[in-house]
């Protein structure tokens, strides 16, 4: 019951304060006609939230004096349900237009706000939520049905639990309603919802540092594609591409309009250029920055040249003319020719071995040393005394061999 918690009391200062109420982010709707006069009287309707991201409109029939933030009990089949004020005035006509809401008859009323005796039933309720949810995986599982139930919300008088539920195929729960309906004793509605609502629902920090944007703010999902990674120029890395619903990234989604109007002022990768000294190929583009990188070589990145989108239309006009420039750029200098670009040629395996090396070297050298010092403050050197009448050594000379000696003999 902390998400319906409201503190009615608040100071609204300004614009900013009234605009906003406490909600969910991702249901959050920003009143922008909260500071005009007398807003609260010009509808009918107010926007009442529940939880799991669940909202819906009603009517104030009773003519109750509703604010943003009152606790209120509302019409639902059967019973009635409890919510919490989020929105009310002009503005929830709007955006009732935007949710489709048009038949009057879809909108039920606002019985009155709540009691004492409501919010007990409430906090009754809610407080089985989770044993309930756990029994019924096992229920599930006893009845082998491949599905996840992900969560179960009472009403608020307790008669009905909406049980959300995630499947990859469709899923025949005919028998689990009756076996559902029998151990909890009220009605059971099943309700399935995606892998991204999930992750929504559950929440979590994204690669990028930020809240996931499915957790705050978005509140439709549009399919994603891998097209989207491609027009971008992004590695088709599964592990990279997918967020924490196992899905693609929705925000692969966000500047894909902006690529595809830059791609427009780029030549197609199909076409090549070519040089007085020979024919370059499309290899990589920068497109938000209208650079083109060409290479020699159509599979490798050699002698590689970036140019402007501009350039390559130059020099593609150029050819269909049939004149050669001398060089890709546009003073005409010549390339310097590298080798061929190879992350594994630009990195020798083996550059950490010398730093080891040399490492190893210097504490051997340092060991020794501090041994040597060690042994030399222990037997600290004696002085040498000259020996007395030890016999001088007497200048070689001439002798003659053996063989001669013994011929003299």
């Amino acid at each position: 019951m902390e998400e319906l918690i409201y503190n009615t009391n608040r100071i609204c200062r300004g614009l900013c304060a009234k605009g906003i109420g406490r909600q969910d982010h991702q249901l959050n709707t920003y009143d922008w006609l909260a500071d005009v006069p007398g807003n609260d009287l010009e509808s009918q309707y107010v926007e009442v939230q529940f939880k799991n991201t669940r909202k819906g409109y009603f009517r104030n029939s009773n003519g109750l004096q509703l604010q943003k933030g009152d606790i209120v009990a509302v019409e639902a089949s059967p019973g009635h349900d409890i919510g919490v004020v989020t929105l009310t005035g002009r503005l929830v006509p709007l955006q009732m237009k935007k949710t489709n809401i048009r038949s009057e008859a879809d909108i039920k009323r606002v019985y009155r706000k709540a009691r004492q005796t409501d919010m007990e039933k409430y906090y009754e309720a809610k407080a089985r939520e989770h044993s309930t949810m756990i029994e019924a995986r096992q229920i599930a599982l006893d009845l082998n049905l491949q599905m996840k139930i992900g969560d179960v919300e009472y009403q608020g008088d307790g008669n009905k639990a909406i049980f959300y539920y995630i499947a990859d195929e469709r899923v025949d729960f005919r028998q689990l309603i009756k076996v559902l309906a029998e151990a909890f004793r009220v009605r059971i509605e099943m309700k399935q919802i995606g892998a991204r609502q999930e992750a929504g629902r559950i929440g979590g920090i994204g690669p990028c540092g930020r809240e996931l944007c499915c957790a705050t703010w978005m509140t439709s999902f549009v399919s994603v594609s891998t097209g989207a990674a491609r027009i971008q120029d992004i590695s088709l890395n599964p592990q990279k591409l997918a967020g924490q619903c196992a899905k693609l990234k929705c925000c692969l989604n966000y500047e894909i309009d902006c690529y595809v109007e830059s791609q427009k002022r780029l030549p197609s990768k199909e076409v090549s250029l070519f040089t007085m000294d020979g024919e370059w190929f499309y290899f990589k583009a920068d497109i938000l920055t209208n650079l083109i990188t060409y290479s020699t070589d159509k599979q490798n990145l050699t002698n590689a040249v970036t140019i402007s989108g501009k350039r390559a239309f130059e020099i593609i006009g150029m050819n269909k003319r049939g004149v050669k420039p001398d060089s890709l750029l546009e003073d005409g200098t010549k390339p310097v020719i590298n080798k061929t670009v190879d992350l594994v040629e630009q990195e020798s395996l083996t550059r950490f071995d010398s730093a080891k090396k040399k490492k190893k070297k210097k504490k051997k050298s340092a060991n020794k040393s501090g041994n040597v010092k060690a042994q030399a403050e222990e037997n600290p050197p004696q002085q040498e005394q000259p020996k007395q009448n030890a016999p001088q050594p007497q200048p070689k000379q001439n002798q003659p061999t053996k063989k001669g000696a013994g011929k003299n003999n």
